[in-house]
């Protein structure tokens, strides 16, 4: 039984050496399988983490639409004028965080944020569901309503407008970010929540990563 725990800790489950010298590969191939696995509705959800210039913080749920590792980047899409857009328009840094259980992984990213370009923005908006357009125009984001049925009324004329206008037009005050990690950890579960923690690092204008490994 000795001999067995000692091999569990020895030889954990996780990243193999040599470690990734970029890891945007792997973080790649973790959502990639993530979403193969099937086990999730949404394998792309992360959490974001936007914070105002006095450090005040707010966190929520959002879809990692592309994760581009020519750039070492990371896009999401909302609405400019939601707390987090404010909020990144103000304090252009970000932290996003995936989990995935059933793998028993987590991945963090740290960095900045800038807009896309308008091009992009239009781009990703053709594809989204005709339902999810009109929300986009229907719903200020974080701004308080009188209630639900002011709401589902203002979608109802905008589709009726849209059908009207053959078309839904992307709404300006919503598109994408891009969030260019300067930290980027990937997590393993193992067993004695003795995890294996990897960290890589890279200053703005560093061609290179640093990796370092972190106790769990």
């Amino acid at each position: 039984m000795l001999g067995s725990i000692i091999d569990g800790i020895v030889s954990p489950p996780g990243i193999a050496e040599p470690y990734p010298s970029d890891p945007f590969p792997l973080l790649t191939q973790w959502l990639e399988e993530a979403t193969r696995s099937g086990a999730y509705a949404d394998a792309n959800a992360m959490a974001l983490a936007t914070a105002t210039p006095d450090a005040q913080p707010s966190v929520r749920i959002v879809l990692c639409k592309a994760i581009e590792p020519e750039r070492h980047a990371i896009t999401f899409f909302t609405n400019y004028e939601s707390r987090k857009g404010l909020e990144l328009a103000a304090n252009p840094h970000a932290a996003v965080a995936f989990h995935w259980p059933n793998e028993g992984r987590q991945a963090r990213l740290e960095g900045t944020v800038e807009r896309l370009s308008d091009d992009e923005n239009d781009a990703y908006f053709r594809t989204r569901p005709i339902l999810s357009r009109i929300g986009a125009h229907a719903s200020r984001q974080s701004r308080p309503i009188a209630s639900r049925s002011v709401l589902v009324s203002e979608a109802a004329r905008v589709a009726a407008a849209s059908c009207l206008e053959l078309g839904i037009a992307r709404p300006p005050y919503w598109g994408g970010y891009r969030l260019h990690a300067r930290s980027v950890e990937l997590w393993t579960a193992c067993e004695g929540r003795l995890h294996q923690r990897l960290r890589w690092q890279r200053a703005p204008a560093a061609p290179m990563w640093t990796l370092e490994l972190l106790s769990p």
